[in-house]
């Protein structure tokens, strides 16, 4: 099973970056984390570390509404939260990858109708959220 919704865009990675964050945000998201991934590895294990993995951000998307939701028909989907959402471009790469959790993974550790209907909804705001940094 997949467990990533992907989509690749010709933005510069900055660009997509903020396009992420806007479409996420118009889908009622907002960001509670994030994690430069390239900063990190180049503090933690060096610059050819950082190079090796390009621009690479994990933004920790949550929507309090889908969230409060899940919790409360299982307060164990806790620790699938946030939906991550990964914004990343190699070295020499010409577009720029963006991939969010798909939120059927959870379906997949549960069988509550509630955590379904959650999934399911945070699935298409998802799908169109990566549709609207596509330009669609």
């Amino acid at each position: 099973m997949a467990y990533t919704l992907t989509t690749n865009v010709q933005l510069p990675y900055a660009e997509a970056v903020e396009a992420v964050r806007a479409a996420l945000k118009d889908q009622g998201f907002g960001i509670l984390t994030e994690i430069d991934i390239r900063t990190t590895f180049a503090a933690k294990l060096g610059a050819d570390a950082a190079n090796a993995v390009g621009d690479y951000v994990i933004l920790g998307a949550c929507n309090p509404n889908l969230a409060s939701r899940a919790l409360a028909a299982e307060p164990e989907m806790g620790a699938l939260l946030p939906c991550n959402v990964v914004v990343r471009r190699g070295p020499g790469a010409d577009e720029t990858t963006v991939e969010a959790i798909d939120p059927q993974t959870m379906v997949q550790v549960s069988s509550s109708e509630q955590v379904r209907e959650v999934a399911d909804d945070a699935g298409t705001r998802l799908r169109a959220a990566l549709a609207a940094v596509r330009g669609e």
